[in-house]
């Protein structure tokens, strides 16, 4: 069963952030009246504050613990060699 809603709608196509091109904002009802250009402003600045998709950052920090791991590694046996050639 449909039912009729009314909504007010933000579509924004230029997010400034690099992992969304586009985006819909229902607005709720109380801000409704508000001015469209605040309401844009805010979305904007919303959207350009989003992070990278949580599969995209765990991929990253997964790199740099490997990286930091083996820097580690490296030191100990470097640490561990050294006393015996000397």
């Amino acid at each position: 069963m449909l039912r009729g809603i009314n909504h007010t709608v933000i579509e924004v196509n230029e997010t400034g952030n690099e992992y969304y091109e586009r985006a819909i904002l229902f607005v709720r009802p109380e801000y409704a009246s508000a001015q469209r250009a605040v309401l844009e402003d805010e979305a904007r600045k919303m959207l350009k504050r989003l992070d990278a998709p949580s599969a995209i950052r765990s991929r990253r920090g997964l790199r740099k613990k490997l990286m930091a791991g083996a820097a580690v590694f490296i030191g100990g046996v470097l640490a561990g060699i050294l006393p015996f050639l000397f």
